[in-house]
């Protein structure tokens, strides 16, 4: 079957404790897969002797286990290398979280499954909750039980997870009637896991992580569709956080209700063109960082709706409650046709509101009488002043030509529009009262005396101040919605010079001289950063790019913000004694270093300037990583091209030494047939050792070149049906004259059969390890050879008797170039790395261990019966 570039997809059969029916249900549902076509075989499975689940193992083909030596006994583990070489469609494999026997390729399942899905290849397993990372300590705390073995819960976030589900009380059943995994599980049943009260928590502890994945998975689906408004599946909360006295209350009584419904929560807070006070200010911050000290994912917006921004984020958050302050002032202004509440309530549509009255609530302030402050200066209320005298000058002249004093009228009111449109509302009335009153006393009959005869004339006065308000009104709403605008403007300003000043940065120090630069502008304040050091410490000294030097009990209170990953000094509840504002520098790979703000201004900074801030410091971070992976992957690419580039000169070096080699080893020969009466005994020793340097010249080259040849995956092996006898005598026969100090004995099982194998790697594989028992051993060291069947597999073992090597130096003994620290000198450590190259690409596996009473053995492990590429039988 061809390899499938697609990777494969992880179904987990989850449950809340052992013995609940997982493998029976990820059996079935193997089953099932059969029947619709696909080619299903068991990696790993326990049956526990059950005979409904060895009923389903029926059918199914099952790669046979490979034996992992641990201690006195050998252990079964799934055979990865089978498993990929069979490549079927989908694999079964139980246990997850199993830990794998020493010597393994990974040491936990879950790693092999990660390959076998990297192969394209589907894969069922089976999990229970005390196993998931996440939960482990919790099922601790319940049970009493440490739990060893886990799976990470990146692992469960890429699978399709189905829950098996047993009442605490069939299982506690089901184990009392002698099912046999209770015995397999001792451990746990001497520790009393499997008590009534144990199993009902763990229940729900699993059923909870199944319903937040679905959660999960719902939240992102209407996302990604662009569905807006709730979808009830689960709660997810929001509270609306509001300058207000009792917003920290407000704040506090959602996360409990959070707790209680164990549901994600929002707080939002909505900017408005509406002037905020400083104070207010500093409360929302206040608000919003206890909302994220307690959890909470804080989102800050603009709209000019304070309803409407609400509504909008909440049906893009998929929100099913409002959590809201409940208003100042008489209840019976919720009934008021424009109440904010009584919008949110009738415009809400699904979503559920909550409003909640804070404790020790101070009483109502009465309403201001402008919903919007005015901020008109003196010189506005001057020009008004002026225009208003001007139009009456002018209409004192001219009234007698335009037709009386309702055309000179028309001329004041036409003065209160212009000037409605220039200044603030309190210039604006002011000019209607003056219209009003000078039009009246100089223009309208009686002149020079405030009276009003006429029905018109009164409602023309009227008029002046209705117009005044109302444009006065617009005036000031339309002024601080450009206010607001431009307030945006300047944010999205700033954040475009940063991020295109940190685009074009080369390199950190440019980086962090566009940051301090664009941070100077954008805040009018002085800036200090402080870098680290690994092993996460920070500089004692400022990056040369900072605009200040802080004073030593400073940059203590920056080692404190880059310890604890919170803000510190002035403005902050932490060390506000401080002259600047020190935040943490956080990126992907942790806190890198730390930035500190020496402002100008005496007041704390504004909501607007905080939120840009973290922006900014967002921003900073993100390009920090950039440069950190561009450097990481400069020096994988350098490494990538200096191991090329030896490798060929390895490999060029070893061609060329071919040649003179040959020339020695020829010329050395000629000068042994000589007759010995020709050469004296130095001369005899001379040729001798000639012969013997190059014989190990000619190795060394030759093992150069096989491992380049291993490394480049150049070796492909060719499988044919070959004689264990043959191959054995042949490696003993090839390393005759090394051993000749050495006793051999060879022990060959009767009547073993053929085995597929390259016959030539295989005897380079026995000879490096005769060789190496040659060279590591005393003379007189007996070296034994044995090959049987055991398993399915041929075993070809290698021993000694020598010194054998140090315990820690058994998992390194394969690596390239490594020689241990008792080793005779000569040699290059390639040996050792070419049996393992050798044997490894035929599907085989090598081991190494120190032999009871002194000594070193080396086991071969090939399988018997493979499936010879190209068979119909690969398909299963």
């Amino acid at each position: 079957m061809a390899l499938r570039q697609k990777r494969g997809r992880l179904s987990i059969f989850f449950g809340m404790a052992p013995g609940v029916g997982k493998t029976h249900a990820m059996l079935q549902s193997a089953q099932r897969e059969k029947l619709a076509g696909r080619a299903v075989v068991i990696g790993y499975v326990e049956t526990h002797d059950a005979k409904a689940t060895n009923a389903l193992v029926k059918g199914l083909a099952q790669i046979p286990c490979r034996q992992a030596p641990s201690g006195e006994r050998a252990l079964d583990e799934m055979n990865l290398d089978a498993v990929l070489a069979w490549q079927p469609h989908l694999v079964v494999v139980d246990e997850l979280a199993h830990t794998n026997a020493p010597g393994s390729r990974h040491s936990k399942r879950y790693h092999d499954v990660l390959e076998l899905l990297e192969a394209g290849i589907d894969v069922y397993a089976t999990l229970s909750v005390q196993n998931v990372a996440s939960r482990a300590d919790a099922v601790q705390q319940i049970t009493g039980v440490t739990v060893v073995e886990t799976v990470p819960d990146s692992v469960l976030d890429a699978a399709e997870i189905e829950l098996v589900d047993l009442a605490p009380a069939k299982l506690i059943k089901r184990l009392r009637e002698g099912m046999a995994y209770l015995t397999q599980n001792s451990e746990l049943a001497r520790a009393d896991f499997f008590r009534e009260g144990n199993l009902m928590a763990l229940r729900e502890m699993a059923a909870r992580l199944v319903a937040e994945r679905l959660a999960r998975d719902t939240r992102s689906y209407t996302e990604k569709m662009q569905i807006h408004g709730p979808l009830k599946s689960g709660h997810r909360l929001l509270v609306a956080v509001n300058p207000g006295p009792v917003s920290e209350q407000i704040v506090r009584w959602t996360r409990r209700l959070a707790d209680d419904l164990n549901s994600p929560w929002v707080a939002l807070y909505v900017e408005t063109p509406r002037p905020v006070a400083r104070a207010a200010q500093a409360q929302v911050r206040r608000s919003l960082d206890l909302a994220g000290e307690l959890g909470a994912e804080v989102i800050t917006t603009t709209d000019d709706d304070l309803v409407r921004g609400l509504l909008r984020v909440a049906s893009q958050q998929n929100v099913t409650q409002i959590i809201i302050g409940k208003p100042p002032g008489p209840l019976w202004r919720f009934f008021q046709q424009d109440s904010l509440l009584r919008r949110l309530v009738r415009e809400s549509g699904e979503i559920d509101v909550h409003v909640v009255r804070g404790k020790d609530e101070p009483p109502a302030k009465p309403p201001r009488p402008w919903p919007i402050p005015d901020k008109s200066t003196g010189a506005q209320y001057l020009l008004a002043a002026a225009v208003v005298l001007a139009i009456t000058v002018a209409a004192f002249i001219i009234g007698p030509f335009v037709g009386g004093p309702h055309a000179v009228a028309l001329i004041f009111l036409l003065g209160v529009v212009v000037l409605g449109s220039l200044v603030g509302r309190g210039p604006s009335l002011m000019a209607a009262a003056m219209s009003a009153l000078l039009w009246d006393f100089f223009i309208l009959p009686p002149v020079y005396a405030f009276r009003v005869t006429h029905f018109e004339d009164g409602l023309l006065l009227g008029m002046y101040f209705a117009v005044a308000l109302i444009m006065g009104q617009l005036t000031t709403r339309i002024r601080a919605q450009q206010e607001a605008e431009r307030l945006r403007e300047g944010r999205a300003t700033a954040l475009y010079l940063l991020t295109r000043e940190l685009t074009e940065a080369g390199g950190l120090d440019q980086i962090l001289h566009g940051a301090v630069r664009q941070m100077e502008a954008a805040f009018k304040a002085q800036v200090v950063v402080f870098l680290s050091d690994p092993p996460d410490q920070l500089r004692e000294r400022a990056h040369p790019a900072s605009t200040c030097n802080p004073p030593g009990e400073e940059q203590r209170i920056a080692g404190w913000v880059f310890k604890n990953g919170q803000r510190a000094g002035k403005f902050t509840g932490n060390l506000p004694l401080a002259e600047a504002l020190y935040m943490p520098l956080k990126t992907s790979d942790g806190i890198m270093g730390v930035i500190g703000l020496r402002f100008r201004q005496s007041f704390p900074p504004t909501i607007h300037q905080l939120n840009l801030l973290d922006a900014f410091m967002q921003q900073i971070g993100l390009a920090l990583d950039r440069h950190r992976l561009r450097a990481v992957s400069e020096r994988a690419k350098l490494l990538t091209e200096s191991e090329r580039l030896s490798k060929t000169l390895l490999d060029s070096m070893s061609h060329e030494m071919r040649t003179p080699i040959a020339i020695i080893k020829s010329a050395t020969s000629n000068l042994a047939e000589i007759k010995e009466t020709d050469l004296s005994g130095p001369q005899q020793a001379m040729i001798a050792e000639i012969q013997e340097a190059t014989e190990r010249l000619n190795r060394l080259v030759g093992n150069v070149l096989d491992i380049t040849r291993i490394e480049s995956g150049h070796v492909k092996p060719r499988l044919n049906e070959c004689d264990v006898s043959d191959l054995v005598h042949v490696a003993v026969t090839e390393t005759e004259q090394e051993l000749a100090q050495h006793p051999v004995t060879v022990d060959i099982a009767p009547a073993l059969p053929v085995v597929p194998m390259d016959f030539v790697l295989m005897q380079q594989a026995l000879t490096n390890l005769l060789s190496n028992a040659a060279r590591h051993t005393p003379p007189g060291t007996a070296v034994s050879v044995n090959a049987r069947i055991e398993n399915e597999s041929l075993v070809l073992e290698v021993a000694d008797r020598g010194p054998g090597i140090e315990p820690e130096s058994l998992t390194h003994v394969f690596e390239k170039f490594y020689r241990g620290t008792h080793a005779p000198t000569g040699g290059t450590g390639l040996g050792l790395s070419l049996v393992k190259g050798f044997v490894e690409a035929q599907g085989g596996q090598v081991r190494a261990k120190n032999r009871a009473g002194g000594g070193l053995m080396f086991t071969i492990r090939l399988p018997v019966d493979r499936i010879p590429p190209g068979s119909d039988e690969t398909d299963l």
